[in-house]
């Protein structure tokens, strides 16, 4: 049987041996800016969202540089709902009118955003909230589908307010509202965001955080997790139909932003806690990893 005395001193020693997993990990990112994709389970969970707060501010006082990116669908929705506005998608994009433009930038930028920065705050981080309007970082377009109003994709970003951001020891969150050439508002998808901020930024890592352990052999069969892939073997498996639904996208956006210089991107499961700490500091990690040929943990 065990004492309380002897369970108290395993806890101890795992502990000690967690943080000296992680040290070599800590060294080799210092100075390093790390994306996060946020949303999700992740951010409907109340004691998820707790802990992913508490995970990013770590990443800021170990000397890494974490850039949050948010969506806030199911906050859109719920906006939506009591302004008595139904909500529409078309081929997995929300059809956003005029009226759910104004929603959605409401939602995005003046209440799911704040609310993330007061967070970090809270926990003992320095946050600071940003749309794609604010110092151009995001200029957009339209995404050019029919019937799908103001969903928009990215056209050109400028970071520098991001890296005067970053060096600084701030972390910023960004929200994925971001304006065209006459100040017209476009909804764009979160992890496109991520992926070109990434890109841009010449960041260590992409992390998108999913509903999903990340990219299955079998998408019935979580035991069948892929944890590193390259970028042949990814578009390969998608086009094999292992990669299908909407783990296309984020594969694609993962390679495009890799094509693009950034060195890892990785599919992890916000609905475990700590998966951010988990993925990046101990050997294992705990979803998906896509690299370039070569490219070492």
């Amino acid at each position: 049987m065990v004492t309380d005395s002897e369970y108290i001193q395993k806890a101890e020693a795992t502990r000690v041996r967690v943080l000296s997993e992680a040290l070599p990990y800590i060294q080799q990112f210092a100075g390093r800016t790390i994306v996060v994709k946020y949303g999700g389970a992740a951010m409907k969970d109340g004691r998820l969202k707790e802990t992913v707060i508490r995970d990013v501010v770590f990443l800021s006082c170990v000397g890494l540089r974490p850039v949050v990116v948010h969506g806030g669908g199911p906050e859109i929705n719920s906006w939506l709902d009591k302004l008595g506005i139904e909500p529409q998608f078309k081929n997995g994009l929300r059809v956003t009118d005029a009226a759910t433009m104004d929603v959605v930038e409401m939602v995005l930028v003046g209440r799911v955003n704040k609310e993330l920065v007061s967070l970090i705050n809270q926990a003992g981080g320095m946050a600071v909230g940003l749309c794609g309007k604010d110092g151009n970082l995001i200029k957009a377009r339209p995404q050019g589908d029919e019937g799908i109003g103001f969903v928009g994709e990215v056209t050109t970003t400028d970071v520098k307010l991001l890296e005067s951001l970053v060096k600084s020891g701030y972390i910023p969150v960004v929200s994925s509202v971001a304006a065209d050439e006459t100040g017209q508002a476009y909804n764009i998808n979160a992890d496109t965001v991520a992926g070109e901020l990434a890109a841009a930024l010449g960041a260590e890592k992409l992390i998108l955080m999913t509903d999903t352990p990340g990219i299955l052999q079998d998408y019935k069969d979580p035991s069948t997790l892929i944890a590193k892939v390259d970028i042949q073997e990814a578009r390969q498996l998608i086009e094999t139909g292992v990669v299908g639904g909407g783990m296309i996208p984020k594969v694609n956006c993962c390679v495009r932003s890799l094509a693009q210089g950034v060195r890892a991107a990785h599919i992890i499961d916000g609905r475990i806690p700590h998966a951010l700490l988990l993925e990046i500091f101990t050997d294992a990690g705990i979803g998906s990893m896509i690299v370039a040929s070569g490219y070492m943990k």
